[in-house]
């Protein structure tokens, strides 16, 4: 329809020109002695504008003919843009899918543009991680050290890649980087929490604990038991000696070392250092806050010299608990083995067999025929001692 409409305006027009031009007598004179050229106005008119339609066409052509070259550099550089953008949304896809293989291929053909170079070797660096070439992924990370813009993005994915490879130095280095920079994003601070738990940095670890409870970016169950992991190393590792073991517990805040986990570690290591008048404190405190039969264990192991007065403190305490736990076997066996050394020995004898006859572990179970078998040895009555050691055997093997 519209091309009926245009064919008929073209017409219309055509015909008004027609008519026109029947009613124009004028004549046009071209003089250049000695020629003459005579031609009609109608003639002359259609003459003029050939000749401005040729003269367009011209220019038309020589403007053309000069933007040619832009336009080509123009069309290359669109089509490398789409292509790279393709590759680098492809890349992405790739990664996420798991297929590590493509999406490094991907993230090598967006690299050949340069806007996405930076984004790129960050994707083929995870991918080429996720398929255990290291030397790949490091090289990826070599190919944008000197861009000022990924730079945040390069040290927060080397973090968190070292440490997913357990290494835990560098991983730290890079953390140290990017901290130099101002740059303390809470997930930065989890990998370095993490790098220092594997290089059991320790210290470090309970600083960074505390800086991300302010920020409740961690689980609370986690929080404790972090701390719980980071004191049990420190009271293990670092206590060569009784001072040094003084120096660490006090150096755990008054509100951890409420902490029965933290109480019972610290008990240990006091009785290895023979120290067991502060394991005895550091077991009864604990146990006025928190009841928890691995203190109960460590009680046992800090029992004070026969006939002293730690000792029968010893004794009135677990049957003061006793009262308000009256089928705990933990305490039971306690109470026994504290009156055994005391030698009272039929309190002795009834409290680990009412150890044995509540008990469920079977490290109770031994523990509690040991302690029978040796009492009934020390007063004579083999036979009983004899049955006693057979059945801590047959515990152990349980």
């Amino acid at each position: 329809m519209r091309l009926f409409i245009r064919l008929l305006i073209i017409f219309a027009l055509a015909v008004g020109l027609a008519m026109g031009t029947r009613y124009n007598p004028g004549n046009v004179v071209l003089f250049y002695p000695p020629y003459r050229l005579d031609l009609s106005l109608n003639f002359f008119l259609f003459l003029a504008l050939v000749l401005f339609v040729l003269a367009y066409l011209f220019i038309r052509a020589i403007v053309t003919t000069q933007k040619m070259p832009r336009k080509v550099a123009a069309y290359r550089q669109n089509k490398r843009e789409r292509d790279g953008n393709k590759a680098l949304r492809e890349a992405l896809k790739s990664l996420f899918e798991g297929r590590f293989g493509h999406a490094e291929k991907a993230a090598l053909r967006a690299t050949e543009l340069p806007e996405n170079a930076g984004v790129a070797s960050l994707i083929g660096a995870r991918a080429a991680h996720h398929m255990s070439q290291f030397e790949r992924r490091d090289s990826w990370f070599a190919s944008i050290e000197h861009d000022p813009l990924h730079k945040t993005a390069r040290l927060v994915s080397m973090t968190e890649l070292l440490v997913d490879e357990h290494k835990s130095d560098q991983a730290l280095e890079a953390v140290k980087e990017l901290n130099a920079s101002g740059t303390r994003h809470i997930q930065v601070l989890r990998w370095a929490l993490k790098a220092n738990q594997q290089a059991k940095r320790w210290p470090e670890v309970l600083k960074l604990v505390r800086t991300l409870d302010k920020h409740k970016a961690l689980h609370p169950a986690l929080s404790n038991r972090l701390r719980e992991l980071a004191y049990e190393d420190m009271l293990k590792e670092h206590g060569h000696d009784a001072e040094s073991v003084r120096r660490v517990w006090y150096e755990i805040p008054a509100a951890d070392r409420k902490i029965a986990f933290v109480a019972y570690c610290a008990a240990i290591a006091f009785n290895d250092r023979g120290l067991h008048d502060e394991a005895r404190s550091v077991v009864e405190k604990a146990l006025a806050e928190e009841w928890d039969t691995r203190l109960l264990r460590a009680y046992r192991g800090a029992a004070a010299s026969e006939g002293s007065a730690a000792l029968l403190a010893q004794i009135e305490n677990c049957e003061q608990w006793a009262q308000n736990r009256p089928t705990d076997p933990e305490l039971a066996l306690t109470l026994g083995v504290l009156c055994f050394k005391q030698k009272l020995w039929g309190k002795a004898q009834r409290h680990m067999e009412q150890a044995l006859s509540d008990a469920l572990e079977p490290r109770t179970v031994r523990e509690a025929n040991l302690k029978l078998a040796q009492m009934h040895e020390a007063l004579g009555q083999a036979e009983e001692a004899a049955f006693h050691y057979r059945q801590c055997a047959v515990a152990t093997t349980l």
